[in-house]
């Protein structure tokens, strides 16, 4: 069979670059399909949105040589402070304290803007000879036989692949087209995120603050400024998005505090609803999921895009060790052992966010008083502290070679 690409990726968003940059980069011949054009999104200067980077995904990005083009504005969150409303008892992680076992500082993670992970991705893929980029066109079939697959384009084109991975989001396409069932269900929280500018340094601290209608959090970005991930009742999201600006800006101090001075909000603001979705199965016939089109999580622990890279990391490392040995890379055997490797990940850490935002959002005392007591104990108990902090950073368990930093 003559692939016109021996893997298909739907969607050119964060995840599906991601992994077109892996395959690519090891010699892979990957086309990417995406109904928008990545490249007019290059132009949209800052927008606000910045993403969650834990270690062990910057070790992801070492790995296929990206880190390089993304370090310089990758703001390092050496500190971690957790508290819960107006409770004294609180939870500090602090990177310092792994220093004994690394031998060196290590920081937790990085917030990094999106349109900075987006550039650098893009200007990788236009240098790969082997990466096509389709962009305006939309993947509308997937036709799978024990030999190969046919993707279909929504202009008529086919093009002829081994595998097909759905990066296309929590509304796949593909998931629906092959039948793969998910539980899901949304909160009843919207997402307020925008951006800060304050008079103060925030040293690489990052905030979480539980509140009654979800967490509040505070992330370090470069320069003195602070990405702010806002969680609120759905039915008063609207209302605060459509206040003046200062009146917004008003809601937000009152929610951020003075520790850094004076705020400003600076670019736009933007909403989304907050939601669950846990495929059923990761895998079908010749078609393999990735990143949201598999699993959603609540933002709470900033988890979600870490959780995509290292699915990312797991398959190329499977497709690409396949190739190398002349065998079909969408074989079932390797699909199956994709799934097995990422859904036990991905379902922990639904189950975990989902738990956590049910538990702080819960205003009956005794509760109350329960989880800030955990809080206080955990602080107190180095060991488990430092356990935790290893787990929030990724570097546990069992890690494709891309999440220990090593090239495929």
């Amino acid at each position: 069979m003559a692939d016109d690409a021996e893997l298909v990726i739907a969607g050119a968003g964060l995840t599906g670059m991601l992994l077109a940059i892996a395959c690519a980069g090891a010699g892979l011949p990957v086309a990417v399909v995406d109904p928008q054009d990545p490249a007019a999104m290059l132009d949209r200067g800052f927008d606000g949105r910045t993403s969650a980077i834990a270690y062990g995904s910057r070790l992801v990005f070492d790995g296929i040589g990206l880190w390089p083009a993304i370090a310089a504005e990758a703001e390092p969150i050496r500190e971690i402070r957790v508290a819960d409303d107006e409770s004294p008892l609180f939870l500090h992680y602090d990177s310092r304290e792994l220093a004994p076992e690394s031998g060196s500082e290590t920081p937790l993670g990085y917030i990094v803007e999106n349109r900075v992970l987006r550039r650098a991705l893009y200007e990788r893929a236009r240098a790969l000879p082997s990466l096509r980029l389709l962009a305006l066109r939309r993947l509308a079939a997937l036709e799978a036989s024990a030999t190969g697959a046919s993707a279909v384009l929504d202009n008529g084109e086919r093009l002829r692949a081994r595998l097909v991975a759905a990066a296309d989001g929590k509304d796949s396409a593909l998931r629906r087209a092959a039948a793969i069932r998910a539980t899901q269900w949304r909160y009843r929280q919207t997402g307020i995120v925008t951006t800060v500018a304050h008079t103060r340094p925030h040293g690489g601290i990052a905030i979480e603050h539980f509140l009654p209608s979800g967490p509040f959090a505070i992330l370090p970005m470069t320069g003195d400024r602070s990405s702010v991930v806002w969680t609120e009742h759905a039915d008063l999201a609207p209302r605060l998005l459509a206040l003046p600006e200062a009146e917004f800006a008003a809601e937000l101090r009152a929610r951020f505090g003075d520790f850094l001075g004076e705020i400003s909000p600076i670019g736009p603001r933007w909403a989304y609803p907050l939601a669950l979705l846990q495929a059923e199965r990761y895998v079908a016939r010749r078609l393999a999921l990735v990143g949201e089109a598999a699993h959603v999580i609540h933002p709470i622990a900033g988890q979600g895009l870490n959780i995509a890279i290292r699915d990312v990391a797991a398959l190329a490392e499977l497709i690409v060790d396949q190739r190398r040995l002349g065998l079909d890379i969408g074989d079932q055997a390797v699909l199956e052992c994709y799934e097995r490797w990422r859904r036990p990940d991905a379902v922990l850490l639904a189950a975990v966010t989902d738990g956590l935002n049910r538990l702080f959002s819960n205003t009956i005392p005794p509760v109350r008083l329960a989880r800030d007591i955990g809080l206080a104990v955990v602080n107190r108990l180095p060991p488990l502290k430092r356990l935790l902090m290893r787990h929030a950073m990724g570097t546990l368990g069992d890690r494709p070679r891309l999440a220990r930093g090593q090239p495929l």
